[in-house]
């Protein structure tokens, strides 16, 4: 019974890792391919888009850059991404916090709500947020971008937030108040230092989302000295076809300040991820 019960765990452990592993090339094969077209001419990529390059020369990636002007682009995606990560942090950190420690009718119709916010699809409001953004003489500035990128995922944010802050242990929040702390006071100086992985997790989701959003960009910046990442990408792709070599090139640079994020902080995407599915 022992051997028949350790070849079983065996065969468990050895499909995992085989799922796993298939799992792993099935997201890195794209990118891989990306990056190794981005070394190839455009009728290499044309001829054969699985071929290896002849040679790893980064002349692709200046021209992209230049072309597209990817400089002026990084600064405006950055600046949307930071206003767009603090506004998703400081609003969902709250609310969360809130949800997770009251109960309630109010509670539950807050809940309700913001589920079905999540429904709704942002088109429905692309004329009404339009007119006021053209009605404030908004239209072609970065920064007001970022709060309609941050109401369009702050709902899943504050569900995001409400299950980690679940996780707090109660014992502590309710030592703090015995001793006179006041709830603003619990919130800054316990339940969310204990909740760092989930902050990063949070800021990450955010940094994805503006840094890839195409859809707000390129409805509400209309000079191309206030463009986009995104927006640069489009540049490659005119009526007459597609440049796939800047292209491919193009998209190495636009996908790398995302997996530099995610090396440096997948510890704590990881303890975040994994913590959020403890309580609902």
């Amino acid at each position: 019974m022992a051997v028949m019960g350790k070849k079983k765990r065996i065969v468990t452990l050895v499909t995992v890792h085989a799922i796993l592993i298939l799992l792993v090339i099935t997201a890195l094969f794209p990118i891989a391919l990306v990056v190794l077209n981005s070394f190839k001419p455009h009728v290499a990529i044309v001829a054969n888009p699985l071929s290896w390059p002849e040679s790893f020369t980064p002349v692709n990636y200046t021209s992209a850059w230049s072309y597209a002007k990817f400089g002026i682009g990084f600064k405006n995606s950055i600046i949307l991404a930071a206003c767009t990560i603090v506004i998703v942090l400081f609003t969902s950190t709250l609310g969360g916090y809130v949800l997770a420690t009251r109960r309630g009718k109010v509670v539950n119709l807050a809940l309700v709500y913001f589920m079905i916010v999540m429904t709704i699809p942002i088109q429905l409001f692309l004329f009404p947020l339009y007119y006021v953004m053209s009605y404030l003489k908004l239209v072609g500035t970065v920064v007001p971008i970022s709060f309609i990128l941050a109401a369009r995922n702050i709902p899943l944010a504050l569900f995001l937030m409400r299950t980690f802050f679940l996780n707090v242990p109660k014992e502590l929040e309710e030592a703090a108040r015995i001793d006179g702390a006041s709830e603003l006071w619990v919130y800054a100086r316990i339940a969310l230092p204990l909740e760092k992985p989930a902050v990063v997790t949070v800021a990450l989701f955010s940094f994805v989302w503006s840094w890839t959003d195409f859809m707000g960009p390129l409805i509400y910046l209309t000079k191309s000295s206030k463009w986009t990442i995104s927006l640069g990408l489009s540049q490659f792709t005119n009526t007459y076809g597609v440049d796939w070599a800047l292209l491919m090139a193009a998209s190495a640079i636009a996908i790398l300040p995302m997996v530099i994020l995610f090396f440096f902080l997948q510890k704590y995407f990881v303890e975040g991820s994994m913590s959020s599915g403890v309580k609902g």
